[in-house]
């Protein structure tokens, strides 16, 4: 809980955490003791699981894992969103390891530093998974489907005696993640790694108290009832999928259907016609493509729409609305903040000098979860800015990570007296409200004067009347002015040569001329690199402008 440094836009104080929650593992017994009957999981394979059952099933692969794991301490887990990977995750949570998803749409290259950076020899994974992606891996398989052949009748009498008569509190004599510890809550409970758009991805230790006081935050915030239905889409190896549609559901006794696909619009569809669920957390690339191939009645249950990851559009919230009758709330987060900072909410909120407003406000994304802290400083001097003036976001709550894997140096460069640097550049409005304005990387000094490379973006794209993952500003040295600007952009997307978008701009006089790039400096590409999980790669984007501006 912050005191002095409690910043004066956040709403309200985070409420202790309930006295039961000690580790994730002990939120979720709880809440599988409290309504054994109650549904708890569902995927598209027609699986379904209630508190109960998802409790016997996972303390049984408990005890499967606990004779195959031997002492390892961190476990690659290689699984889609399904009933099945929150299984694992739970079983591995309860024996005290540290459960790492890793992103199974990544390159060979990718994989090898998950495997070099976490140091672990086994991963658990599906044969489907591994046939749809062979990688070439030094860590040894363990395969879904073999493990529930290990499932003796012995084993499931075991299991089911622990699932059902063992008190809650004795639990811990048995399961290491269930042990009753002052300093549990500051263990490290999972491991994610950061998409590495502009760098090598980053190890996140993220701690029980990390992810608990996170959910506990948007539970507060969002005012969420006691029973809500999550629809299950983002990947666990996205800290938005891992946090809130996998351990909010889990500690806060709510209900989740899975699908392993996320662009799979069809299925997706049938799941939310068939199950009628009540909160979507997704990203906006995601709910793009529901767009164009969904029906409005399918979605008609969806009371709260929570989208991260990037930045909404406008012109998304407006077709969302328009197309599928959801209006979205943005929020804002990152790995390293388990991952919710801020987000608008439905309905209104009082802030701390007793003032009654909109919990939402288009264009930002929101206030700041309660119990964090938000600042606005001078990226070079650190001197912190005034209401409305743009700056570095910096960030200080429980929710901020213990730090990076096996890399001191990095977590220094990031964490200061305990405020989070995000990398991200915005600014804060008189209610408190968050807008970000871009990414501290995609701004260039040119001439001594920072340009954004987004703002230029957004006036080409308008310019060639074309889509926003068709364009991509970046920038190269220069041995005149420091940098300059490139344009990156998909062959045949433009509406408009580049001369002509130039001189348009040119004429417009809407940025300044120091932003406007050369005509030759826009270089064509079949198309521009992305990530697993839709986003632009700018690192490789970067190189591009390098390789072909020698």
């Amino acid at each position: 809980m912050l005191e002095t440094t409690m910043h004066p836009n956040s709403v309200q104080e985070l409420s202790p955490l309930p006295a039961h929650w000690h580790s994730l593992a002990h939120a979720f017994v709880h809440q599988a003791r409290s309504q054994p009957r109650s549904l708890a999981l569902a995927d598209s394979s027609g699986l379904s699981l209630t508190y109960h059952d998802t409790l016997l099933r996972s303390i049984a692969l408990a005890n499967i894992l606990h004779k195959r794991l031997g002492s390892a301490e961190r476990v690659g887990v290689l699984l889609p969103p399904s009933v099945g990977a929150v299984l694992v995750n739970l079983a591995l949570t309860m024996l005290g390891r540290i459960p790492v998803n890793l992103n199974y749409t990544s390159s060979q290259n990718t994989f090898n530093h998950y495997l070099s950076q976490c140091e672990f020899d086994q991963i658990i994974t599906s044969r489907r998974i591994i046939e749809r992606f062979p990688f070439d891996s030094t860590a040894r398989y363990l395969l879904a489907e073999r493990l529930r052949q290990d499932a003796s009748i012995f084993l499931k009498a075991i299991s089911w005696s622990e699932a059902d008569l063992v008190p809650e509190n004795l639990l811990g004599h048995i399961f290491a993640g269930l042990r009753n510890s002052d300093d549990r809550l500051d263990e490290t409970a999972a491991i994610l790694f950061t998409a590495g758009s502009t760098g090598d991805a980053k190890g996140v230790m993220l701690t029980h108290r990390n992810i608990l006081t996170n959910v506990h935050a948007i539970q507060q915030q969002a005012r969420l009832s006691e029973r809500e239905f999550v629809l299950g889409v983002v990947p666990f190896f996205h800290s938005f999928g891992f946090t809130l549609t996998l351990w909010a559901v889990l500690a806060l006794g709510h209900a989740a259907v899975y699908h392993y696909d996320p662009r799979d619009c069809r299925r997706i569809g049938n799941l939310a016609e068939k199950h009628k669920p009540t909160v979507l957390f997704c990203t906006p690339t995601i709910m793009r493509t529901y767009l164009r191939r969904s029906k409005k009645e399918q979605f008609e249950s969806i009371k709260i729409c929570i989208l991260g990851g990037e930045k909404v559009k406008p012109a998304l919230a407006h077709d969302l609305e328009r197309e599928l009758g959801i209006t979205p709330l943005e929020g804002y987060g990152l790995t390293e903040t388990s991952p919710v900072v801020s987000c608008n909410v439905p309905g209104r909120v009082v802030l701390k000098d007793g003032t009654e407003i909109a919990g939402t406000k288009l264009g930002t994304v929101g206030l700041p979860l309660p119990g964090t802290a938000i600042r606005i400083v001078d990226a070079d001097s650190g001197q912190e800015k005034k209401t409305l003036e743009e700056g570095l976001i910096e960030v200080n709550g429980p929710q901020v990570m213990k730090g990076y894997l096996n890399n001191v140096e990095a977590t220094d460069r990031v964490i200061h007296n305990g405020w989070f640097r995000t990398g991200d550049l915005g600014f804060i409005d008189e209610d408190g409200f968050l807008t970000i304005s871009g990414r501290l990387s995609q701004f260039s000094k040119i001439a001594g004067e920072m340009v954004p490379h987004l703002k230029v973006e957004r006036e080409i794209v308008r310019i060639a009347e074309c889509e926003e993952q068709n364009v991509s500003v970046t920038s190269v040295p220069d041995d005149n002015r420091g940098e300059r600007l490139i344009v990156l952009y998909s062959s045949g997307k433009l509406k408009k040569s580049p001369e002509e978008i130039v001189s348009i701009l040119s004429s417009e006089k809407v940025i300044p001329a120091l932003w406007i790039p050369n005509p030759r400096d826009f270089i064509e590409v079949d198309e521009l690199p992305v990530l697993s999980t839709g986003k632009l790669d700018l690192r490789e984007i970067r190189n591009i402008a390098c390789r072909r501006t020698i």
